[in-house]
């Protein structure tokens, strides 16, 4: 009966023992580190987010979305001001394309300028 016991118990141990994971590789004391196939990163964020990803805006999608915005206001014109960067010139050629206004000194005349150009472009389909 012992004997049987004794040989229960070490089959139990070995069981358990063999279920838990191997410890991690080490390099010196530090863990070695491993990297992930491309395709997996792939595919946890395609469980995680089934959304429909969105089309990014055209230069144009983004004006018009500025022109929500109040007019005449700072809100506007930083709006304007993330899609083109401005790079004011002391004396700035007259503009000829929605591009030039970000090259106006003044806030009040390149934000003029923006919604010029804003107001001209056709409404584009949702």
């Amino acid at each position: 009966m012992r004997k049987i016991l004794v040989l229960v118990a070490v089959l139990y141990s070995a069981a358990a023992i063999a279920q838990t994971p191997p410890p991690s590789p080490m390099i010196g004391d530090k863990p070695l580190v491993q990297v992930k196939p491309k395709g997996a990163k792939a595919k946890t964020a395609a469980t995680e987010k089934p959304a429909t990803p969105e089309k990014p805006k055209s230069m144009a999608g983004k004006l018009q979305a500025c022109l929500e915005i109040d007019d005449a206001t700072k809100e506007r014109l930083n709006c304007y001001d993330a899609v083109f960067a401005p790079q004011p010139k002391p004396k700035a050629p007259a503009a000829k394309a929605v591009n030039d206004c970000r090259f106006v000194k003044e806030e009040d005349e390149r934000l003029t300028c923006y919604n010029g150009f804003a107001d001209k472009i056709p409404k584009l389909p949702q």
